[in-house]
């Protein structure tokens, strides 16, 4: 998705508009559109961040990120499928571990697993492997791509 195009739109327009006023009114929104350029392309990943979030709940599995090329958002689905290597073919899933949690956390976690659609014990499977797979950032030309964790 483009946001250059956008942006440069907006400020088109916003001189349009001066232009109905005298220069110092040009002058002003000139200002005014260079001023708001970076501003106006935060709070539009915040507004893609935010979508990908709503979307991201309402998906039975995986999620979708925003990731940014350059200054342009894309827009990407990640499948959160556990993968192979974390049960082994033939593996049984058999071992045990007694886990207390504080309430909260355990409400969070079913709730999470019932707007995936699946079971609270497979929906900590799949957050434990995710938490466990090693993802090396890889610099690939001028692209950084990789995971943060907090």
């Amino acid at each position: 998705m483009n946001l250059t195009i956008v942006l440069e739109g907006l400020r088109e327009d916003l001189q349009g508009i001066a232009e109905l006023g005298d220069d110092r009114s040009a002058q002003i929104a000139r200002r005014l559109g260079d001023a708001l350029g970076s501003s106006l392309r935060l709070k539009v990943l915040d507004l893609l961040g935010q979508a990908a979030l709503e979307l991201s709940s309402k998906l039975p599995s995986g999620h979708v990120e925003v990731r940014l090329a350059g200054q342009e958002p894309e827009l990407v689905w990640v499948d959160d499928a556990p993968a192979e290597s974390a049960s082994g073919p033939g593996e049984e899933l058999s071992a045990r571990i007694t886990l207390r949690l504080p309430d909260s956390l355990k409400g969070s976690v079913e709730r999470a697993a019932e707007r995936e659609g699946i079971s609270t014990n497979a929906w900590l499977i799949r957050a434990i492997a995710r938490a466990t797979e090693s993802r090396p950032a890889q610099v690939t030309g001028k692209r950084l791509t990789g995971y943060a964790q907090s």
